[in-house]
C-alpha cells in the first residue's frame, strides 16, 4: 500500500509581500528558498519539511469559507490567543462568536482567524 505524508499547502494571494509579512508576523513562519522555480512564489517553513507556498495571483478572485481552512497546533494555545488579542487580530470560534475559543467534544480548544486574503486558519491545542 502507498503511504503519504504532508508536504505543503499552496495559497493564491493578491499581494505576495503582504501575505508573506502576515505569516511571518502572526505565525512566525520563516521564509525558505523556492527551489522549484525563479517565480515570485514565496515559500515558508511550517516546521520540518512542511511548507506554505504563497502564489501571487493579483487578478484572481479568491472565494473562501470557514470549512476550507488549514490548521496548526500549539502547546502554547493560551499565549497565542493572547497574542491575537494584543495584536488586534479578530478571531472566532467555529460558530462565528467573536473573540471566543471553541472546545470540541474531545476537549480540544480552537480558534479561527483570517489572513489578508480571507483564508481561514485554525489554531488548536491538539498536541498529541
Amino acid at each position: 500500500m502507498v503511504t503519504f505524508s504532508f508536504d505543503h499547502i499552496a495559497l493564491s494571494v493578491k499581494d505576495v509581500n503582504e501575505s508573506l509579512e502576515f505569516y511571518q508576523k502572526v505565525l512566525q513562519l520563516k521564509e525558505i528558498k523556492n527551489t522549484a522555480s525563479n517565480s515570485k512564489t514565496r515559500w515558508l517553513s511550517i516546521g520540518g519539511k512542511n511548507q506554505l507556498h504563497l502564489i501571487p495571483r493579483p487578478d484572481f478572485q479568491i472565494k473562501v469559507n470557514k470549512a476550507v481552512h488549514f490548521a496548526l497546533t500549539t502547546a502554547d494555545f493560551t499565549s497565542f490567543v493572547a497574542y491575537l488579542q494584543s495584536s488586534n487580530i479578530n478571531y472566532t470560534d467555529w460558530i462565528d462568536s467573536p473573540n471566543r475559543d471553541y472546545v470540541r467534544q474531545d476537549g480540544i480548544k480552537q480558534v479561527y482567524f483570517q489572513d489578508p486574503n480571507g483564508y481561514w486558519i485554525e489554531i488548536n491545542d491538539d498536541c498529541r
